[in-house]
């Protein structure tokens, strides 16, 4: 049988680094794609297919789509869109060339990788697409507000793309984490530092109760926090069913969100997130 390909973006570390180890375990040939060439590198040194690909960089978007098929003669089996990143902060605070920014990474690239690898899937008759949302796809909290907004736009696009590839040999997958240890946080420093003058906002007073205690502190795991590996069962299953779900909650927080938003009213809803 032909070694089954998978292309994973947002490699260098947390749920990308272990689905790419995990996968290439299970006998996959696994493409672990990195922002940065230097983690690129770390990887190949690890015995990993590293490639660069930088959803902000349409070039390199096709150089590395073209890189796959030449190596796997036209083949690319499965595409795991991972790779974003945070810009927490109250969104009055957030510049709109700041929204953009995120948007760029955690939609739009996402968008161009995508229809880049279809054609692909089309003609070899066969795909999966799976793309790593979040519980911060299904409920809103405060501070988040442009990474909730990019993962709602992720949830409703890849929903929509589900419904359209019914016809075709190509299946749509959602994957649903919750809290699991990352550097997520830490690499949003910068982005937050770049974009939110905090001290200049009418909540300075809130940020240096809350969030700058969060971003900045040690201050352990989360409640019900996993390690990236929860993820990689979810991305399994969806990978080896025949007939894949539409999406993969994974955490405890996920389940009970994706619930609650059904039954509760929008205000009781509300109330439950406000408190955490």
């Amino acid at each position: 049988m032909t070694t089954r390909s998978i292309l994973i973006t947002g490699c260098s570390s947390g749920i990308g680094l272990a689905a790419a180890r995990g996968l290439r375990s299970d006998g996959w040939r696994v493409f672990a794609a990195c922002r940065q060439e230097a983690d690129a590198e770390r990887l190949r040194q690890e015995g990993l297919e590293g490639i660069r690909l930088d959803y902000d960089d349409a070039e390199s978007i096709a150089s590395a789509v073209a890189h796959v098929t030449d190596a796997t003669g036209g083949r690319l089996d499965a595409l795991f869109n991972n790779g974003a990143f945070a810009l927490p902060g109250a969104l009055e605070d957030l510049p709109t060339d700041g929204l953009r920014a995120i948007f760029e990474t955690n939609v739009f690239g996402w968008h161009e990788l995508t229809r880049q690898v279809i054609p692909i899937m089309r003609a070899q008759g066969s795909g999966r697409i799976l793309n790593c949302s979040s519980v911060l796809g299904l409920v809103p909290m405060k501070w988040r507000g442009a990474y909730v907004s990019t993962k709602f736009a992720l949830e409703g696009m890849t929903d929509v793309l589900r419904l359209e590839m019914r016809d075709t040999p190509i299946r749509v997958v959602l994957i649903e984490p919750g809290p699991i240890t990352s550097n997520i946080r830490v690499n949003s420093i910068p982005h937050f530092e770049r974009w939110i003058d905090w001290e200049a906002s009418p909540r300075a007073d809130q940020y240096r109760e809350t969030l700058l205690k969060r971003l900045y502190e040690s201050r352990g795991k989360d409640t019900f926090e996993l390690p990236p590996e929860a993820v990689v069962k979810a991305v399994r299953r969806a990978l080896s069913a025949r007939n894949p779900a539409p999406r993969y909650a994974v955490t405890v927080p996920t389940k009970a969100m994706g619930v609650l938003r059904r039954i509760l009213p929008g205000r009781a809803l509300d109330r439950i997130i406000s408190r955490g």
